[in-house]
């Protein structure tokens, strides 16, 4: 990943107040109340990203998808469950709590059909046969 996409991901931070509530978490569907017990997660992580065709895009436009909070691309996650994660696709990487997998692939799809990021054939297989059964 570039060194400017890093700067970006490193920003994200979710700030829980005193008086918020505890989250339950998409992946895993973990409730948390402290901050340190949660990451923000690109859904389409920026190494995925780059890889896809953001290498071509100019630096406002990786800013943009890197902030992205009008798409589902931005999620609260557990810090552990986001650092398996990594930098993994569909093909490889899939989140524990299975009742929302089909919410996970048709987010996927939707970030990377709007920023027109390639799709792998590996990644293709794997959203195909996760989608077959939603």
């Amino acid at each position: 990943m570039d060194p400017q996409a890093r700067r970006y991901e490193r920003r994200h931070q979710l700030r829980l107040h005193r008086d918020q509530r505890q989250l339950v978490l998409p992946y895993d569907g973990a409730t948390w109340t402290a901050a340190s017990d949660v990451d923000i997660d690109h859904l389409v992580p920026l190494a995925e990203a780059w890889d896809s065709g953001a290498r071509n895009w100019t630096t406002a436009q990786r800013e943009s998808f890197a902030n992205d909070v009008t798409r589902p691309q931005l999620l609260a996650v557990t810090d552990n469950v986001n650092q398996s994660k990594g930098d993994q696709d569909p093909a490889t990487w899939m989140p524990s709590l299975t009742s929302y997998r089909c919410t996970y692939v048709r987010a996927w799809v939707q970030v990377k059909y709007y920023y027109n990021l390639s799709v792998d054939s590996a990644e293709k297989t794997a959203l195909t046969n996760y989608l077959a059964s939603c």
